[in-house]
């Protein structure tokens, strides 16, 4: 009998050893992903050269279009990922998806709203954020999003400032057309982006003429 209830407190000590130790990891894990410093973001520079001959439109379009169209790009970009994300453009832009904690997903969602800049990129200033039940700094959860969360290489997440930066003038578009994002109104459904076509795109060499 001494020694079977020898073995039990022995049992048991071992159990409370092993969840004292467990509890004081999560707790560490959590302690750095709240104070750990964030990184610092740079945006992409911005080319201040000579534009080449071209011509310039201006589009109209709406919210749903422009919804569409992002979203099919998010989609192709996550292809062949276990991520997942996608954008609603309401009264302002809604980010919903998921991100990885431990072994496990936490769902996601930031409003921000879009701010147009004079060399015609887009800064998204983050409004309200929330992930899951967890309480973490709003940028940790951006830095959290700028490390795990796909996106194209146009896009700077910068959590210290709490916003994105979207370079849409950086984009690579096979067309070789260049793009730069007039106005955006989502409240009034009116958004106009401007689309430079070079002449050379279409062959046209003025030297020549």
């Amino acid at each position: 009998m001494p020694e079977q209830k020898t073995l039990k407190n022995t049992k048991w000590k071992r159990l409370f050893y092993s969840l004292f130790i467990f509890n004081i990891v999560i707790f560490l894990t959590l302690f750095t992903l709240i104070f750990w410093p964030v990184p610092e973001s740079e945006y992409p520079s911005i080319d201040t050269q000579q534009l080449e001959a071209g011509s310039e439109f201006t589009v109209r379009t709406t919210k749903k279009n422009l919804n569409e169209l992002v979203n099919a790009y998010i989609d192709k970009l996550l292809k062949n990922t276990n991520h997942s994300y996608e954008i609603s453009l309401e009264e302002d832009v809604h980010l919903i998806g998921e991100l990885p904690v431990f072994s496990s997903t936490v769902p996601l969602s930031v409003h921000f709203e879009p701010l147009v800049q004079e060399n015609g990129n887009v800064i998204l200033k983050q409004r309200s954020i929330s992930i899951g039940l967890l309480e973490l700094p709003n940028r940790k959860i951006m830095e959290y999003m700028d490390k795990y969360l796909p996106m194209p290489e146009w896009v700077t997440v910068n959590p210290k400032e709490e916003e994105i930066y979207v370079a849409v003038t950086e984009m690579n578009i096979r067309s070789n057309f260049e793009v730069q994002v007039q106005y955006i109104d989502l409240v009034a459904n009116n958004i106009a982006i401007k689309i430079r076509v070079p002449y050379r795109t279409l062959g046209i060499d003025l030297e020549q003429n």
